[in-house]
């Protein structure tokens, strides 16, 4: 059986503040899925927002490359336990595709190619971009590619790959995962992974 001084407690990891609990820090991207992964051009990609009203603007991608462009360097944590230190992506912040719209919605979901679907409160989108690069590169399929929502301070589920658009609604709705069971909000600081976690 193994000993240990008085007062040890293990090696610590050198970015353990950014550890949110339950997690483990990572230098891979590991790559899950529910389903197969779409392959969709970029001339055939469209990114919709749709009012609670039923009105509709639609960016092609030539159109969403020329809206202002943001770099991004974050940490991101999956709800599998892992978490990535200081991750590189490029994109469009969400408050840009918002401008000028008039909403009295308070929720939103996103929609993406393949039919998976997540919903959050309408301001987390203020914190949040659509993402088309990631490490210098164009974004992969299997890492949500040609474009996915990265919303950084929730779990990573949250960031929906293969983003179509944005919804605004009154009222929340669950989306894939959370209709399944797992948390409706997913702040991986307050280890929200299944639905009767802390509030």
């Amino acid at each position: 059986m193994a000993s240990f001084s008085p007062g040890f407690r293990g090696r610590a990891h050198p970015l353990s503040d950014r550890l949110p609990p339950g997690q483990y820090p990572t230098e891979s991207f590991p790559v899950l899925s529910a389903g197969p992964t779409p392959r969709i051009p970029t001339e055939e990609w469209t990114f919709t927002l749709t009012t609670e009203q039923g009105e509709k603007q639609s960016w092609t991608w030539d159109e969403m490359m020329a809206l202002p462009q943001e770099d991004i360097t974050t940490d991101i944590h999956c709800v599998t336990r892992w978490s990535k230190f200081d991750t590189r992506w490029r994109g469009v912040p969400v408050k840009a595709f918002l401008e000028n719209v008039e909403t009295t919605g308070h929720y939103a979901r996103a929609h993406c190619y393949g039919g998976y679907s997540t919903n959050f409160p309408l301001e987390d989108l203020l914190n949040a971009w659509v993402v088309h690069t990631y490490d210098g590169y164009a974004l992969s399929p299997e890492h949500g590619g040609p474009a996915r929502l990265l919303m950084p301070h929730l779990y990573l589920w949250k960031s929906a790959k293969w983003v179509r658009g944005l919804e605004l609604t009154r009222h929340d709705e669950p989306g894939f995962w959370e209709s399944g069971g797992y948390h409706n909000y997913g702040d991986p600081w307050r280890e929200q992974r299944r639905w009767n976690d802390p509030p």
